[in-house]
């Protein structure tokens, strides 16, 4: 305990610099010595010094994005696991460095999952999403917790919205109903109550069946079943509020509700479609933002978040003993960033985080395991003329006990990154950038039964990426951008669990993988008068190969389920009369295994989908009506070995606005 307090006492204890160029404070545009602060999230995407890729929902609406599983394939680099249907559970990895090294921003503050370190992206709804935003490597905004630079790549979602002078209320209804038995409310109010103060409530509900048809070959003979013991109810509650508390100073906070409790359709095998598992998720979170001008170079950021998780399992195909498992996590996080600005060419931020995650279980096999983290980030940027710099350098310290047995290792690592982007002319820049980042074994690999490890070191990970952006507008009605980034990426110390018998595994640091890869995405926006037509597309080439051991016959195979080709396009056209999208996504072949066995192997798909709508004003209020088509060719496929997607379906949607 002493070592705890004293790492605190340093970490506040430290010199404090900081700074960005951004100043979000107020949602106004402030100018500090000549630099403009606030800007076109486009804008400053194509400008950031490593990759950064935007999706707001006017992109989400012309691009037809259905979900937020359809979203994730609109974005360069990521590759996602779907187990089918409304409730299945969606995890994403990106550049080939898996689910556990992806953080997830939710509107300022990283969501955590201490047990498995996977975010199952399926819980949050695209309704109440702004944008949403992929960063690989550091964010260009240096204003920022340290905990955001722990992840090779971060999503992040953002829902809070600025209070305007409009002071009644405002009201968004929705319902959607589609194929096997969907149905899905949601409801949004939202009000400024003062020109400086602004509350929004959020509901939303989703129940589905899911028991979608689908087919299998056997040999000769073909199978046709559909999915059992896949019904979800599922409800989502938020409140925000927003207060500028006066022209130099802000104060947003929010509390999160969430309850899943699902079926869980098992694997499809041969005759075999037969689960009696079930799943209760719930997580609650409270988190605060305040920030403060303290002067013409000077600001303050200050977070504070507590989380409560559960997930409570249930296997009623077991007869002669239990398999039942209920988990609870909960973490204590707090965050405080300071920013110079000395003149308008450097900027300096220092970030100190502190983080308290504990877990216990109904298993009598818990040792209540937790673990104090203490991060500290230092970040310098300068930007002259053409020239964007910026360097990082992370300090983390984890120090990991449990109540009711031995501890694992502590751990303690200095990360430093470089990112640099130069403007060759106003329409093309380069960038290049540089990342040396770990990732702490999570409670699953140190803990669990038969399995963890707790003599486990962290994996390692490092990343460069070289590439370039370019942005035009070639007419006066035509706007075209381009992004292409190669990257080099390799993991050693990759945890992997090794089989002793058909019972005990144990974790191990024996695995690397070593990623070389290219993204490449394209936009193109023309105006025909009272007709718009937009153009996206993106494509990843991701070579991720097992350099783990020369001497097996695996050395150098494909990692499991890492496509080496993906990509998504669509064609929207806006017009008087109704809005068409047609959108495609396709996926390369993969294995679900290392070994390359052909019984593992999953064949490539592609997926195609319509969508059409149209908004219209009924006196103030404004309706809009959306029909989604998806998987329009029907086509049978797999993300997940063994989890069939569904097929066919549609979706409609009915939207006010007040």
């Amino acid at each position: 305990m002493k070592k705890i307090l004293w790492s605190f006492i340093i970490l506040l204890d430290t010199p404090v610099c900081s700074m960005a160029q951004t100043d979000t404070i107020a949602g106004k545009t402030h100018h500090l010595r000549e630099v403009t602060v606030s800007r076109d999230r486009h804008q400053r995407a194509l400008q950031s010094t490593a990759p950064m890729h935007v999706l707001d929902r006017r992109d989400m609406l012309t691009m037809g994005v259905t979900d937020m599983a359809d979203a994730l394939h609109r974005l360069p680099g990521i590759t996602l696991r779907d187990y089918g249907g409304a409730g299945g559970m969606k995890t994403v990895s990106v550049r080939g460095f898996g689910a556990k090294h992806t953080g997830v921003c939710y509107d300022g503050v990283m969501l955590s999952e201490c047990q498995s370190g996977e975010i199952d992206l399926s819980r949050y709804s695209l309704d109440n999403v702004d944008n949403l935003t992929l960063t690989v490597g550091d964010n260009s905004d240096i204003f920022q917790p340290a905990r955001q630079a722990t992840t090779p790549a971060t999503l992040t979602i953002q829902t809070l919205r600025q209070p305007s002078t409009d002071r009644r209320p405002h009201l968004t209804a929705q319902l959607k109903a589609g194929s096997f038995g969907y149905v899905s409310p949601f409801v949004r109010y939202e009000q400024s109550l003062t020109p400086s103060l602004s509350f929004s409530a959020v509901g939303e509900y989703v129940y589905a069946e899911n028991d979608y048809p689908y087919t299998i070959k056997n040999g000769n003979e073909t199978i046709h079943d559909r999915r059992n013991n896949s019904q979800m109810n599922s409800g989502h509650a938020e409140v925000n509020f927003l207060w500028n508390m006066s022209a130099m100073s802000q104060l947003g906070g929010k509390l999160y509700y969430y309850d899943n409790d699902r079926q869980l359709p098992g694997q499809v095998f041969y005759y075999s479609n037969t689960s009696r598992e079930t799943l209760r998720d719930r997580n609650i979170f409270g988190q605060l933002t305040f920030q403060q001008r303290l002067g013409e170079p000077l600001s303050l950021k200050v977070l504070a978040k507590y989380n409560w998780a559960a997930s409570l399992y249930d296997d009623g195909m077991v007869a002669a003993w239990s398999q039942d498992a209920d988990y609870y996590q909960r973490e204590a996080y707090g965050a405080v960033c300071l920013l110079y600005t000395p003149n308008s060419q450097w900027a300096f931020d220092y970030s100190a985080d502190y983080a308290y995650n504990n877990l216990n279980s109904s298993l009598p096999t818990d040792t209540r395991p937790y673990r104090h983290t203490v991060l500290q980030s230092f970040t310098a940027k300068y930007t002259k003329g053409r020239l964007t710099a910026m360097a990082r350098l992370l300090y983390s310290l984890y120090l990991n006990d449990a109540k009711d047995g031995e501890g694992a290792d502590n751990m303690r690592r200095l990360s430093p990154s470089l990112s640099v982007g130069y403007a060759l002319t106003p329409q093309l820049r380069l960038r290049a950038s540089y990342k040396d980042i770990f990732r702490a074994p999570t409670f699953n690999e140190n803990y669990f039964f038969h399995y963890g490890n707790k003599n486990l070191k962290a994996e390692s990970t490092q990343q460069v990426n070289v590439g370039f952006t370019y942005a035009a507008q070639p007419l006066r009605t035509t706007d075209v951008s381009l992004t292409t980034d190669l990257y080099y990426n390799w993991v050693k110390d990759m945890i992997v669990g090794v089989p002793y018998n058909m019972f005990v595994w144990s974790c191990v640091n024996v695995g690397k993988v070593h990623v070389l890869g290219v993204d490449v995405t394209a936009k193109g926006v023309q105006q025909l008068g009272r007709h718009t037509l937009t153009f996206t597309a993106n494509y990843s080439l991701q070579q991720a190969r097992n350099r783990t051991n020369e001497d097996s016959p695996y050395y150098n195979n494909q990692i499991a389920y890492m496509p080496q080709h993906s990509g998504a396009a669509s064609l929207g056209w806006e017009n008087p009369w109704v809005n068409l999208t047609v959108s495609a996504h396709f996926v390369g072949e993969r294995w679900s295994s290392n070994e390359h066995l052909e019984e593992t192997r999953i064949r490539a798909y592609e997926e195609v989908g319509l969508t059409f709508w149209r908004q219209f004003h009924i006196g103030r209020p404004v309706a809009e009506i959306r029909l989604d088509i998806n998987n329009l060719l029907d086509k049978q496929y797999e993300i997940v070995r063994s989890y069939p997607m569904p097929g066919r379906s549609w979706q409609l949607a009915l939207n006010i606005k007040i």
